[in-house]
């Protein structure tokens, strides 16, 4: 079709307007979403940093209490204590909203336990292995801390990115063509009102002439 027989509209122009300013302000307010969303990613980052520190130390430590106890102790002992433990950790999940990113919240139950709630009893064994315990309950804690801390990273980084290409989308895409197309009609419609002047005139030529030819 050719451009010339689109015949657009002022009303067409007022609507591709309120799209240009709606898609304007969903893309300034999209922007403000990933700016905040990357700040709060950062923070979690410096957080999750931490916790993966505190993680290998929980580990390290872990290793070596426990390396203690097999040399002192034996192994025997240690998978006695191991198999007498009754009551298991307990993992609670729940959510919470950074920015409208629904992310997890993790909370162990009965991580830590005192020594008189140990089914192992103390009396049969060593300080040592009272050691390697708390130890690893250290360590689980450290497990839960930097798995909730990684889930959420990844949800918070999978918002930005889809934030992005809607940024992208509207910035590069979406808004040019809707100013092409606000552009075009503004020129079709300048055109028109060019053409019907013009017309006007020659009806208005003819009609003095025929006016003048009748008088004479």
């Amino acid at each position: 079709m050719d451009p010339k027989d689109v015949k657009p509209t002022r009303m067409e122009l007022l609507d591709i307007k309120d799209k240009i300013e709606l898609s304007s302000k969903g893309h300034e307010l999209l922007k403000m979403k990933r700016d905040g969303l990357i700040i709060e990613f950062m923070d979690l980052l410096d957080e999750a940093q931490d916790a993966m520190g505190d993680l290998v130390e929980s580990h390290k430590n872990a290793s070596r209490t426990l390396a203690i106890a097999q040399a002192v102790e034996g192994s025997i002992p240690i998978k006695s204590a191991a198999l007498a433990i009754e009551n298991a950790p307990r993992l609670r999940t729940g959510t919470k909203n950074i920015m409208g990113v629904v992310v997890p919240e993790i909370h162990g139950d009965d991580v830590h336990t005192k020594l008189d709630e140990r089914s192992y009893g103390t009396i049969g064994t060593s300080p040592r292995i009272d050691a390697a315990v708390d130890a690893f309950e250290d360590l689980l804690d450290a497990i839960i801390r930097a798995a909730e801390l990684e889930t959420a990273l990844r949800k918070l980084l999978d918002e930005i990115e889809s934030t992005k290409r809607r940024v992208n989308a509207l910035e590069f895409r979406v808004i040019p063509n809707l100013e092409q197309a606000r552009d075009f009609i503004e020129f079709r419609l300048e055109e028109q009102e060019r053409e019907e002047t013009f017309r006007l005139k020659k009806i208005k030529e003819k009609k003095e002439a025929e006016a003048k030819e009748a008088r004479s």
